[in-house]
C-alpha cells in the first residue's frame, strides 16, 4: 500500500514516504493539531487483518507507549483509518545503523557512546517488563542526539496468539537471510531460544545486542550460512570469531562483553542490560584496563555491581565475592592500595527512591522511600547488612541529613524541622520550615536551614527553639533563594547555592561564608545541590555530570579545574536538587539518571480499576478538570531546560496543546467557574506571582497579584468573585489568603494562625472551604465557613492532604498518609456534618517536588471518576551506584 502526499490518516497528514520494511511503510507526516512532524507507520494488512489481533496490538501499543526514554522512539499513538491501521512516532533525522554498516565499522569511541545509550534504553524497557524481540541494526537510529531503538516490542504485539512455538512456524520464503522472520524477530540477530520457539525474556535482547555489538566493532556479522538452515545452525551451535582477532586493536574487556553476550545459554549470558551497560561504561573510562588507548597499572576493574534484591548483598568484580567478610577484606585491600572501587546498590523493588544521605564514617545509607503500604518513610541501611529499617514517626519526610557523630538525623515533615535518633525513637520537632530546601548540622550542635523557597538560610539550634536569620537575598542581583547549605569542617564556614528562578543565570551557584560574618564569596557556577568532600573538594552538577573541583577549605578559595566523575546524574530542575551524596572517608553514592516522563494521567473508577489514560509520560502536576469536563490544566516540565509550562489537555484523549511559553516558570492552573479563565502563578518576577489568562489563549497573561512572598492560587469561588491562594514568607508558616475580584481587588487572610495550612478549596455552594492544616502537628483535612468567621470541623482521621469537593457537594475526597484515597460523606443539613471516611482505593501519585505542585489528582464532576498523575517509577527497582575511594582515583 502507498500512500500519496496530502493523505490524511485522522489528524496526520502524509507529507512523503521514508521507507519499508516487514513492518510496514514508513511516511513522513505532519500532525496538524500540534503542528509537529511524525512519522507514520501503515502497518501491512496481513499484521492486522484480524479485530483480534488489532485489539492486542492497540493494547501492546498503549503500554509501549508508557516507556519514555532518551534513545527510544517515542511513541505518540495509534490508529485505524477506513481499513488502513498505523502508527504515529516521533520522527527522526540520522540513518540507521543497518545504513551506516555498509560504510564499514564504526570508530570504537562512537560504538562504546552507542552500546552504553543502548543498554541503558534495554535496561528501562526491561525494569517496565518490556522486550523488544527485534533488536537490529534496521531498528536502530543514529542521530545527533545519540541513538534511538525503533519499533519498540512491536513483534510481539502483533504476533498470534496461536503461533506454534517452533522452526516449522519460521517463513520458508524471503528476499535474503537478514528479512524479519514474520513476527517473530530477524534470523541474522535472534538468540538460540527464539529459533527454538521459546519464550523471549530480557537476556534474548542481550543476545541480540551483542550481535549488533559485534557488528559495529568488526563490520562483520557475529553469524552467517549460505542458507537458512546453516544460519540456524551457525546461531544454535557455533561462536563468532573473537573481535580481537578481526579487529586486533579492540580491548579485551570489550572482547569478553560479546563473547558473555553471545552465550548459547540464557542463564550465561549477563543477567540484566544495566550491568551489561555498567560494564560498558568502565570499558570507556579512561584509564581503565579495558579503555581504548592503553592500559593503566593505576586503577583495577571496578567491582561492577552490588545486587541486593531484597536480602542479597553481592560485590561483582573479577572474582565474584559473597559475604560481608569478603566485601570487607576486598575494602581494605582497596584501602591498602588506593585503588577506587566501583559499585551498584540496588535496594528493593517499587521503594521509590526519594532522597539518600551517607553517614559522615560512610557506614550506613539514609534514605526516603516508600513501605509496602504506600507510606513514605525515613529508612536507614547499615552497609554491612542487606536489611533497612524503616523509622516509626517519620511519615512524609524529605531532605535528610546526619548528625556530625551520626547519632541522629536532621529531616523535613508536616512543614516543620525534625530530628530522629537514628537507632529509632520518637521525631523531635525543631521549629517551623514550610517549604523546605535542604539542611546542615555542625558539631556546635547548630543546624542550618532553608525554611521556605524565596528567603535566605536560617540556624537553630538542634535542640529546637526560634530560627534567626543567617543570609538575605539580594534582589538587586536577582537572587530568588538561598538553599542546599553544607558545613564546612570547622563547623563555622558553610557552602549553600544561590538561585536565581529568573534573574541572571550568572549568579546562580556555590558561595561561601561563615555564620559569624555577612561576607560572602562565589566558588562555582552551577544550579545543583552541592558537598564537600575531605581532603578538599567540591561536588555538584553541571549539566547532569557530578563534577568534583579542588577546594582549600581553609582559605576558602578553588585550587584547580573541576573535573568530572559520573554522568547521567538523576536531577530535578524544578528545584535544584541533585541525587548523590558523600561521606567524610571517601565513598560517594549517586543515583543515576532516570528517564524523563515520571508520571503520566490515568483516569480510575471508584475501585481504582483504570479505565483509561490521558496524554504521554511527562514531567506533570497539578492536574486540574475544566468545569464543563473537557479539557485538563496542568504544569509539564521540560526535561531539557527544566522550565514548566501550563498544557491544557483534551480529557477525553490526550493531544497537549502549550497554553503558556515564558522564559520563566508557569505553573499551578486553576479554572475559572465559567471556564473561560486561568490563574497560574508564575517566576517571571523571580519569585511566584499570580497571573490570569484567557482559556481560549487570545491574549498573554496578565499580571493579578504582585506581593511579598510565595503566592499559589488553589482554587475559584463558584460565583467566581474570590481566588483561594496559598502565600509563604520568610516570616510566617503557609497561609491560605483570598482576592477579591471586583472593586479593589485587596487580598486579605483567611486564616491567620502561627501553624500552617494550604491546599484550600471552596465547596460549591461557596459556603465552606476544606484544606489542609498541621495545628496537630501533622497534615489533617479540615473544613471552615466561608468568609467566616466560626469553628472548623476535622474530617480525616490519621492524616491527609489535597482536598476536593465533588461537584454537588455531598462528598469530600483526600489522601491518606498511606496514599490511599479516601471519601467523606457530607450530611444535609443547615450545618456541616460529615461521616467517618471511608477508603476507596490507593494510588502511586508522583510524588511532590517543586513548592507549587499542590495536587496530584482531580475528580469528576459526579465523583465516579479520578484523574490521578501516577508516579511510572513505582515499578522500577532503584539503584544507588557506590564509588569508593573515588578521591585516589582523582589524584591520579
Amino acid at each position: 500500500m502507498s500512500l500519496t502526499a496530502g493523505t490524511r490518516l485522522g489528524p496526520y497528514e502524509v507529507v512523503a514516504p521514508v521507507g519499508a520494511g516487514g513492518m510496514g511503510e514508513v511516511y513522513r507526516a505532519r500532525d496538524t493539531r500540534l503542528d509537529r512532524d511524525v512519522a507514520i507507520k501503515v502497518l501491512p494488512s496481513h499484521l492486522s487483518s484480524s479485530a483480534e489481533v488489532r485489539q492486542r496490538f492497540e493494547r501492546e501499543a498503549k503500554t509501549i507507549s508508557r516507556l519514555s526514554h532518551p534513545n527510544i522512539c517515542t511513541l505518540y499513538d495509534v490508529g485505524r483509518e477506513g481499513e488502513i491501521d498505523y502508527l504515529v512516532m516521533e520522527y527522526l533525522e540520522g540513518e540507521t545503523l543497518a545504513d551506516r554498516l555498509t560504510k564499514g565499522p564504526l570508530p570504537l569511541a562512537q560504538t562504546m557512546r552507542c552500546a552504553i545509550e543502548m543498554a541503558d534504553a534495554l535496561g528501562r524497557a526491561h525494569r517496565q517488563g518490556i522486550v523488544h524481540r527485534d533488536l537490529k541494526p534496521g531498528n536502530i537510529m543514529l542521530t545527533r542526539s545519540g541513538v534511538k531503538l525503533l519499533d519498540y516490542g512491536l513483534a510481539k504485539a502483533i504476533q498470534p496468539e496461536s503461533a506454534p512455538g517452533s522452526l516449522t512456524s519460521l517463513p520458508t520464503e524471503h528476499r535474503n537471510l537478514t528479512q524479519q522472520g514474520a513476527i517473530l524477530g530477524t534470523f541474522q540477530y535472534m538468540a538460540p531460544e527464539q529459533l527454538e520457539g521459546k519464550e523471549a525474556d530480557a537476556r534474548t535482547d542481550l543476545f541480540a545486542f551483542g550481535t549488533v555489538l559485534y557488528e559495529m566493532v568488526t563490520g562483520e556479522k557475529a553469524f552467517s550460512g549460505q542458507s537458512q538452515a546453516s544460519l540456524i545452525s551457525a546461531i544454535m551451535a557455533s561462536d563468532p570469531k573473537p573481535v580481537s582477532a578481526v579487529r586486533p586493536a579492540t580491548p579485551p574487556a570489550l572482547d569478553r562483553v560479546i563473547k558473555t553476550c553471545l552465550a548459547k545459554d540464557p542463564d550465561a549470558r549477563w543477567q540484566s542490560a544495566h550491568d551489561l551497560m555498567r560494564e560498558l561504561q568502565w570499558i570507556s573510562e579512561p584509564g581503565s584496563q579495558g579503555a581504548p588507548g592503553g592500559v593503566s597499572t593505576a586503577r583495577v576493574q571496578p567491582l561492577q555491581r552490588i545486587a541486593w534484591g531484597v536480602t542479597t548483598l553481592v560485590l561483582v568484580a573479577t572474582l565474584v565475592l559473597a559475604g560481608w567478610s569478603f566485601w570487607k577484606a576486598g575494602l581494605r585491600q582497596a584501602e591498602s592500595q588506593k585503588r577506587p572501587i566501583h559499585a551498584s546498590l540496588i535496594l528493593p523493588e517499587k521503594s521509590a527512591l526519594r532522597a539518600v544521605a551517607l553517614s559522615p564514617d560512610g557506614t550506613r545509607l539514609a534514605f526516603v522511600a516508600r513501605d509496602p503500604t504506600g507510606r513514605n518513610l525515613l529508612w536507614i541501611r547499615p552497609l554491612d547488612s542487606p536489611e533497612a529499617q524503616a523509622l516509626p514517626g517519620t511519615d512524609s519526610p524529605s531532605y535528610p541529613f546526619w548528625s556530625p557523630d551520626g547519632k541522629n538525623l536532621g529531616f523535613f515533615a508536616d512543614g516543620k524541622l525534625k530530628r530522629v535518633d537514628a537507632a529509632g525513637g520518637p521525631p523531635q520537632t525543631l521549629c517551623d520550615a514550610p517549604l523546605n530546601r535542604g539542611g546542615s548540622w555542625n558539631q556546635d550542635g547548630v543546624i542550618l536551614f532553608s525554611p521556605v523557597v524565596d528567603a535566605g538560610l536560617f540556624k537553630v539550634s538542634a535542640s529546637g527553639g526560634v530560627p534567626a536569620q543567617v543570609t538575605r537575598l539580594d534582589p538587586a542581583r536577582g537572587e530568588s533563594s538561598h538553599r542546599w547549605p553544607f558545613f564546612l569542617p570547622d563547623g563555622k564556614h558553610f557552602l549553600y547555592l544561590v538561585a536565581s528562578f529568573a534573574g541572571p543565570r550568572e549568579k546562580t551557584g556555590i558561595y561561601v561564608r561563615s555564620l559569624d560574618s555577612n561576607e560572602e564569596k562565589f566558588l562555582v557556577s552551577t544550579n545543583s545541590s552541592l558537598a564537600y568532600a575531605p581532603p578538599g573538594y567540591l561536588l555538584f552538577l553541571r549539566d547532569r555530570t557530578l563534577m568534583a573541583q579542588p577546594f582549600d577549605a581553609d582559605r576558602l578559595l578553588v585550587t584547580g579545574d573541576p573535573f568530572p566523575m559520573a554522568d547521567r546524574i538523576q536531577y530535578f530542575p524544578q528545584n535544584y536538587s541533585s541525587m548523590f551524596t558523600v561521606s567524610q572517608n571517601g565513598i560517594l553514592a549517586y543515583q543515576p539518571r532516570l528517564a524523563p516522563g515520571s508520571s503520566q494521567l490515568f483516569w480510575f473508577d471508584r475501585s481504582g480499576k483504570q479505565i483509561g489514560s490521558v496524554g504521554a509520560p511527562a514531567d506533570h502536576a497539578n492536574p486540574r478538570i475544566s468545569p464543563d469536563g473537557k479539557k485538563i490544566a496542568l504544569d509539564i516540565m521540560d526535561p531539557q531546560t527544566g522550565n514548566m509550562d501550563v498544557w491544557l489537555y483534551e480529557s477525553s484523549g490526550g493531544i497537549a496543546t502549550r497554553f503558556t511559553s515564558h522564559a520563566a516558570i508557569d505553573a499551578g492552573p486553576i479554572w475559572s467557574p465559567d471556564g473561560r479563565n486561568i490563574a497560574l502563578f508564575s517566576l517571571r518576577r523571580n519569585h511566584p506571582d499570580i497571573y490570569l489568562k484567557p482559556a481560549s489563549g487570545a491574549v498573554e497573561e496578565a499580571l493579578l497579584l504582585e506581593s511579598e512572598g510565595s503566592k499559589y492560587p488553589q482554587d475559584w469561588s463558584p460565583d467566581g468573585r474570590f481566588i483561594l491562594y496559598q502565600v509563604v514568607t520568610a516570616q510566617s508558616n503557609i497561609q491560605l489568603a483570598v482576592l477579591p475580584m471586583d472593586g479593589e481587588k485587596k487580598p486579605y487572610p483567611l486564616i491567620q494562625s502561627t501553624y500552617g495550612v494550604r491546599q484550600g478549596q471552596f465547596s460549591p455552594d461557596g459556603r465552606y472551604v476544606a484544606y489542609a492544616s498541621n495545628e496537630s502537628g501533622k497534615w489533617e483535612i479540615v473544613v471552615a465557613p466561608f468568609p467566616g468567621p466560626g469553628g472548623n470541623w476535622q474530617v480525616s482521621t490519621g492524616g491527609g492532604t489535597e482536598p476536593r469537593w465533588r461537584r454537588d457537594g455531598k462528598e469530600l475526597f483526600y489522601l491518606a498518609p498511606d496514599a490511599k484515597l479516601m471519601s467523606v460523606r457530607i450530611k444535609e443539613g443547615p450545618g456541616f456534618d460529615a461521616e467517618p471516611p471511608l477508603p476507596l482505593f490507593s494510588i502511586r501519585r508522583r510524588e511532590p517536588i517543586s513548592s507549587g505542585d499542590s495536587f496530584s489528582y482531580d475528580v469528576s464532576a459526579d465523583g465516579q471518576r479520578f484523574l490521578v498523575n501516577t508516579d511510572l517509577r513505582e515499578s522500577d527497582s532503584t539503584t544507588l551506584t557506590l564509588l569508593l575511594n573515588w578521591t585516589e582515583g582523582a589524584k591520579k
